[in-house]
């Protein structure tokens, strides 16, 4: 069956717009619209029943009245009336089996939808058509019932004039990999939901002070929902790295949340120093996306009171978050000052020197996180060993080890969930007194 016999069978059944005609042989003909092609069809099939009608072929009568009911062709309308031959009547003037004449309303949609994306601050976006069932099953039905073979969904033809006509309206491009803002749009009931993914700002803090957490920690006793033992906080600690940085971004962007990622942590006595550990803040729902870098770090740093500084601001997107998280890949140095249980001779400081650096360190998971992590033994590797004594029982250590490596367990050994450690290798009992992480270096693969 041909295209044009195909499409009058189509248009003897039921009523169709260009568009939905055109659909049906979308992958035909190319550099066309389906709008374009559906015309070019009706406009054949018109020009072939003139011809029958000349002919006196009863026929071409009749399909010019379908071309201008079902096919909705003004030209057929025209021929009709030219001919006198009053044969429409507005009660036989139908809608559009298929898309009910919404095709027809996409300049407007476009309009409507392009207003909404002018709420928030965005270079690309992206569309996404939601349709209900039963047009989506119609549709279906339809093509199983003429054995379409060459056409596409509505779903695409809705979403490639919407995308098209949006971006011209709003100068913002389309991205199918990474857009700023989705637009949700059911084309039959004109419903737009607007979708912001979120706005990622990687950099460097420095926690300068000791006893802040890295993030929020909730009190234990109400679990976030505020009581007397919190002071009504729902907070063990006033405040955080994580608090203290997202507060300023969150007030700038007018996001709804944000969500704080770093390589790695520090405990809440250890302060983070040299240049800094490396972050992502995850802003959900920004309204802006262009912001000033350099005001916000002074707005974060000014915030901080001394107590916290960040540097090195710059936008990524999620897949830098991926990368942060492979804490593997990362090297770390600290300085940790240790205190013996008694005097310490310098050739027994010497000996951690000598066993320490090029050593893999078995790590069972200290007992003092155990009620957050799995009871495994990992194994890390410790690069170099500097020690200095500071008097007869205290040294200072800085070493480069592998990322997640448990220092104070190093130290004291964990009652022998650590080992090597300095209190086996020096026999005499160890503890950190200060611990400070110098630098974090993540290695690119």
């Amino acid at each position: 069956m041909s295209i044009l016999e195909k499409s009058l069978e189509m248009l003897k059944e039921y009523p169709l717009c260009d568009h939905c005609l055109g659909r049906q042989f979308a992958f035909l003909g190319t550099a066309m619209e389906n709008e374009e092609r559906g015309k070019a069809i009706k406009t054949i099939l018109l020009m072939e029943a003139q011809a029958m009608t000349l002919s006196q072929n009863k026929k071409g009568l009749q399909l010019i009245k379908i071309l201008a009911t079902n096919g909705f062709l003004e030209k057929a309308e025209e021929v009709l009336k030219g001919i006198r031959k009053n044969m429409l009547k507005k009660s036989t003037l139908k809608t559009c089996f298929l898309c009910e004449n919404r095709l027809d309303t996409i300049d407007e949609l476009a309009k409507k939808a392009a207003e909404k994306i002018a709420e928030w601050e965005c270079n690309t976006f992206l569309i996404g058509i939601e349709l209900p069932a039963e047009v989506e099953e119609r549709e279906d039905e339809f093509r199983a019932e003429f054995g379409v073979e060459h056409g596409e969904s509505m779903r695409i033809e809705f979403g490639r004039l919407l995308g098209k006509k949006i971006s011209i309206l709003t100068g913002k491009s389309v991205s199918y990999s990474k857009p700023d803002v989705v637009l949700i749009i059911n084309p039959m009931t004109e419903e737009i939901k607007v979708q912001v993914n979120p706005l990622y700002i990687a950099g460097r803090y420095r926690k300068l002070v000791r006893g802040i957490p890295q993030s929020k920690w909730f009190c234990s006793n109400c679990m976030g929902k505020g009581c007397e033992k919190c002071g009504w906080t729902g907070k063990k600690y006033p405040e955080s790295v994580e608090e203290i940085i997202s507060e300023p971004f969150i007030t700038v962007t007018g996001g709804s949340k944000a969500y704080f990622h770093a390589s790695g942590r520090e405990d809440i006595d250890v302060r983070m120093l040299g240049k800094g550990r490396p972050f992502v803040l995850e802003i959900s729902q920004p309204k802006k996306r262009f912001i000033d870098l350099k005001e916000v770090e002074k707005m974060v740093n000014a915030h901080a009171k001394g107590k916290v500084r960040i540097r090195d601001l710059k936008f990524v997107d999620k897949d830098y978050v991926r990368k942060l998280k492979k804490a593997e890949l990362s090297k770390k140095y600290y300085r940790v000052v240790v205190e013996f249980e008694s005097e310490v001779a310098d050739d027994i400081l010497r000996l951690i020197e000598e066993k320490l650096p090029n050593t893999i360190i078995k790590q069972r998971t200290p007992k003092r996180v155990l009620h957050r992590r799995a009871d495994l033994t990992r194994e890390k590797y410790i690069y170099k060993v500097k020690v200095k004594r500071l008097s007869s029982n205290k040294a200072e250590l800085r070493l480069q080890c592998q990322g997640g490596l448990y220092v104070k367990e190093l130290v004291t050994g964990d009652d022998g969930r650590t080992t090597p450690s300095i209190t086996e290798i020096v026999g005499i009992k160890a503890k950190p007194i200060s611990l400070d992480v110098l630098d974090v270096i993540i290695e690119q693969r």
